[in-house]
């Protein structure tokens, strides 16, 4: 059936309900008045039915659906208001409580409609499957302590994107950095006012939040075992380069992050038999011995290297070992080990 079509009978349909309804309503005052709105009030009601009918056909059924449902519970809502508020509707006229019950259904419908549309089209099932299976997010704090701002990596870091959450500074760490920053003493005066600047440029970043911690622990007088009952509190991890630090949070249960395990994870992988090209930068302990340095710091020990120091050689890895300390390769020169 057409637009033109259905509209029609539609209009008449609306305006013998609205008529119909006015006839019952006898205690309505005007009678003529009375009959004549409800005819009108029914006709505008077809024309709305038309419109809506013609705007429908092209409607997604997903849509249509999303807005029954949304006005199915806009007026089951505004049942419950008009239920909640009948003790003071009583005290109006009747047609004017009638009026406002209307008002508040169509309102609460449209309303119920107009939301359950707007969201329906952000809805699918994969995101409800989605929503119900995650966990609700908790805020993550990360506490920085004074060893690793004074090194000064965590802002490299920060600068990659992997950091997430908040860093949080305790002022007592702000403290020992200031009162490291005032020492009489040259290099510890340089490496606090090093912490500061490395703060200053963490919190200029747009993409990291920064908070400044104003939690005290006037019992605990050791500054890591603030930062341990400070990590209980939030609920946080330790930022830190302390190895003893990362001892005694770890006996605490407290999760540490160490930039030098970092570090050493992020070396790249060598395995004996490999070629490399190293700068020799000295003589070693050994006899003979030559000393190269790879970009991350690893100490590279050249057999019969001492003669090329200052010069950049192509070296054959013999044994790559793991210490305390870090890493150490040995290798030899490429031609004694394609001779060999």
């Amino acid at each position: 059936m057409s637009s033109a079509r259905f509209g029609i009978p539609a209009v008449i349909a609306g305006a013998a309900i609205g008529l119909y309804v006015a006839s019952q309503a006898g205690a309505v005052p005007g009678g003529w008045v009375a009959s004549l709105s409800g005819l009108l009030l029914g006709a505008l009601c077809g024309v709305m039915v038309a419109l809506l009918q013609r705007r429908f056909r092209q409607v997604s059924l997903k849509v249509i659906i999303g807005g029954v449902f949304g006005s199915v519970v806009g007026l089951g809502l505004a049942g419950i208001f008009l239920v909640a508020i009948g003790n003071l509707l009583i005290f109006l006229p009747a047609h004017i409580a009638m009026a406002l019950r209307i008002m508040a259904a169509l309102g609460a419908a449209y309303l119920g409609a107009a939301i359950a549309i707007e969201k329906g089209r952000e809805f699918s099932v994969a995101n409800l499957v989605r929503l119900l299976r995650e966990e609700p997010r908790t805020k993550s704090y990360k506490i920085l302590d004074t060893s690793v701002i004074i090194d000064g990596r965590i802002a490299d870091i920060c600068e990659t994107g992997f950091v997430e959450g908040t860093l949080l500074i305790p002022q007592f760490v702000l403290r020992e950095l200031q009162h490291i920053a005032d020492s009489s003493d040259p290099l510890k005066r340089n490496r606090g006012r090093r912490g500061l600047d490395i703060l200053q440029k963490i919190q200029k970043k747009i993409d990291v939040h920064v908070e400044i911690s104003d939690m005290e622990f006037p019992e605990i007088r050791d500054v890591d075992a603030k930062l341990v009952a400070m990590a209980k509190a939030y609920n946080a991890k330790v930022v830190t380069n302390d190895f003893n630090l990362n001892k005694v949070a770890g006996l605490h249960g407290v999760g540490v992050l160490n930039i030098n395990e970092l570090t050493n994870a992020l070396k790249p992988v060598v395995l004996p038999g490999e070629d490399m090209r190293v700068y020799v930068l000295k003589e070693g302990k050994e006899y003979n011995q030559g000393v190269a340095y790879l970009d991350d710091g690893t100490m590279v020990v050249v057999d019969n290297g001492r003669r090329y120091i200052g010069q950049t050689i192509e070296v054959c890895v013999t044994t790559v070992l793991q210490t305390t300390a870090g890493r150490m390769i040995f290798s030899r020169l490429k031609e004694e080990a394609e001779a060999a």
